[in-house]
């Protein structure tokens, strides 16, 4: 595995950050759907990986012969490990995104209209 940089994660968000920009010029909602749908996969997925990320820094610092032993450190480890489980909690997103799907397949080929007057 390469040695992760600053770097290697600023082309990580820089991606997304692309995604989202595609993403407001309206593409067909199969498309939107499907580039999506990796972010948001219930076992590597965002939520899960954030979440990942947040508390192995939190045992990191926690765990660092460096880091002050205080009140304020502690707080502060804290609010990582409770950003991770508020992050964790986002992975039933992936069911949003199921359920789109099946609205909008349902939607789009059985009945005749613009979507809004379906």
């Amino acid at each position: 595995m390469h040695a992760l940089t600053p770097d290697t994660i600023r082309t990580a968000t820089e991606t997304l950050s692309r995604l989202t920009a595609y993403l407001r010029d309206s593409p067909e909602p199969d498309e939107a759907l499907a580039l999506v749908e990796p972010l948001l996969d219930e076992y590597t997925g965002i939520p899960v990986q954030l979440a990942d990320a947040l508390r192995a820094l939190a045992r990191a610092v926690q765990d660092h012969p460096d880091t002050p032993r205080s009140a304020e450190a502690d707080l502060l480890i804290m609010e990582l490990r409770t950003a991770a489980w508020e992050q964790a909690d986002q992975h039933t997103l992936h069911y949003v995104l199921d359920d789109l799907r099946a609205l909008y397949n349902s939607a789009s080929g059985t009945e005749p209209g613009c979507g809004w007057c379906r």
